[in-house]
């Protein structure tokens, strides 16, 4: 993909684009969020672009981290973590000033300068969810990816369905319990979720990288797995299980007024025995029990409507920037909406970037059109 000309602030042109890449954070996909940021840390062409490396503790302190990229991966079972090196980073608040600025160990105070865009490769609440875009509005920086809005509102499973359904696209059949609904009337909600054809998968509604998701066959395993996925949210999907092959496709919006870009489909296949779905465990950490294949097989009649109701999907929500948007194909080539991820993985292996391998766009290419399409953004409402 060839760089086009884009209108870069002010203190960009006296230099290369200052990029910070932040990461980590305070949900349970921190360490997912590291590996990610190693790769696109090793990604970023350092001749058009100075990086400036901020994580997130799990604790929720914004630190400058050094550039140990190896200490940022995953090593077999040992998730990464963000360090908390003391080296806190303050982040202005609009105004006047943009200044980041380092309060070091001892109490001293240095600026950091100020960054031309942010890249927030944060998973999960605290990050993806429209937090950290919120910050980053307030403090008149541009990012990477989606805004406020369809951050919050694809982060959210119950209200991107409401969404997605309102204006026609395809979706499965669920029941969403809130936390007060549980309290309130438990076995109401039971009867509801056994409304639905077994198998059902049970989830947190604000979480991602099957965090907390539970596959259940019977419904005397209901209740529990409720009880599960509650630990990770007080608002819970039960989803009936869909029987077919799980198709994704990558977006990226479209330069200037141009339609978002759709890459190749791809598709995502268990074949490890001690999985039987796609959970937290398969994604990382038991490589070999999963097959990315991109891009796949599938009839032009699918393929195009996985790429209509991917675009839909992409311009309803308000996306910008990127988002992976995964469907159902049943056997009967029916293409049923399971949901989008506005943040979704990003190191080279993760599905995101395959498709787009696919489609003859490479990482580093992928990396660089996204900070591209972050500097030419406006600043403000838009």
């Amino acid at each position: 993909m060839t760089s086009q000309p884009s209108t870069l602030p002010p203190s960009s042109v006296r230099g290369r684009p200052r990029v910070a890449v932040v990461f980590g954070g305070r949900s349970e996909e921190h360490a997912i969020s590291c590996a990610t940021a190693a790769s696109v840390l090793r990604a970023i062409d350092p001749e058009r672009y100075e990086v400036v490396p901020i994580g997130i503790t799990r604790e929720g302190h914004w630190v400058l981290v050094d550039d140990d990229l190896d200490a940022l991966e995953i090593h077999g079972s040992q998730l990464p973590s963000v360090p908390d090196t003391g080296r806190q980073v303050i982040v202005p608040l609009g105004g006047l000033d943009h200044q980041l600025r380092l309060v070091e160990t001892d109490g001293s105070t240095t600026d950091l300068g100020e960054v031309d865009v942010v890249f927030p490769v944060l998973h999960g609440p605290f990050g993806e969810d429209g937090t950290i875009q919120g910050l980053l509005e307030l403090a008149d920086i541009r990012y990477v990816g989606c805004g406020v809005l369809a951050s919050a509102a694809m982060m959210d499973k119950h209200v991107m369905k409401v969404l997605f359904a309102s204006v026609g696209l395809p979706v499965g059949p669920y029941v969403v319990i809130t936390d007060l609904s549980w309290r309130r009337d438990r076995a109401a909600c039971l009867d509801a979720a056994n409304a639905l054809r077994f198998p059902v998968f049970v989830k947190p509604a604000r979480a991602g990288s099957s965090v907390g998701v539970v596959k259940v066959d019977h419904p005397d395993e209901l209740e529990a797995a409720v009880e599960k996925a509650r630990d990770h949210d007080p608002k819970v999907l039960v989803e009936q299980g869909i029987v077919g092959r799980e198709i994704e496709c990558g977006v990226l919006q479209g330069r200037g007024s141009a339609a978002p870009r759709i890459s190749e489909c791809g598709e995502i296949t268990v074949v490890g025995a001690g999985h039987e779905f796609y959970d937290f465990e398969a994604k990382y950490l038991d490589e070999d029990s999963v097959r990315i294949t991109a891009p796949t097989q599938v009839s032009d009649a699918v393929r195009e409507e996985v790429h209509r109701i991917a675009r839909a999907a992409f311009e309803v929500a308000g996306c910008e920037g990127l988002a992976r948007v995964d469907c159902f194909v049943t056997p009967d080539e029916q293409v049923v909406l399971n949901e989008i991820n506005t943040m979704p993985g990003f190191t080279p292996f993760s599905m995101y970037p395959q498709v787009w391998a696919a489609s003859g766009v490479s990482y580093p290419e992928l990396v660089d059109e996204l900070l591209q399409l972050a500097l030419a953004r406006p600043l403000g409402l838009r």
